[in-house]
């Protein structure tokens, strides 16, 4: 019987949304190199051979973004909702995490709209306190998030189901 206390309702990974895979990105920076080799070429050839450095630069920029961009998306969120506890990790890039709980029967989800943009914010609050979560989605994947917390924490409010 603890066991259904203890059972999630709920739970979700959210993450930041990458257009670009690892390999495409690497791909996308070999033609842009590619066609950085072919174009500063001919400066080369005509002793203007300082454009091949700054063109060089452009490639090394490009890589650097990208990379910094796969780093940052290391950082996630888990959502968790039992008829207990709504539990929300944040953690960072880095690794730290930061960990916060909320009693499902007074916490209620805020949420900001924008009439043309949709779901803008997203935010935990209860007695006061208010924690932001999901702030890298998008607003369709937020009203979604949204919708599924709702039924979730409803869920959560009902107790358990014992049968």
């Amino acid at each position: 019987m603890a066991e259904a206390y203890d059972q999630p309702i709920y739970a979700v990974r959210l993450r930041p949304h990458r257009s670009l895979s690892r390999a495409q990105a690497k791909t996308l920076v070999a033609i842009v190199s590619a066609t950085i080799c072919a174009i500063s070429l001919p400066f080369f050839l005509m002793g203007a051979w300082p454009i091949v450095g700054f063109l060089g630069l452009d490639a090394l920029g490009l890589w650097l973004a990208f990379e910094i961009s796969f780093r940052a998306a290391r950082a996630y969120e888990d959502l968790r909702v039992t008829p207990l506890e709504l539990k929300l990790d944040k953690v960072a890039a880095r690794g730290e995490t930061r960990e916060f709980r909320f009693n499902p029967f007074w916490v209620r989800l805020d949420r900001s709209e924008h009439e043309e943009y949709g779901v803008e914010r997203l935010a935990l609050v209860s007695h006061g306190r208010s924690v932001e979560f999901g702030s890298f989605l998008g607003p369709s994947q937020k009203a979604e998030v949204a919708g599924d917390l709702t039924l979730a924490l409803a869920q959560a409010r009902r107790g358990p189901n014992l049968s």
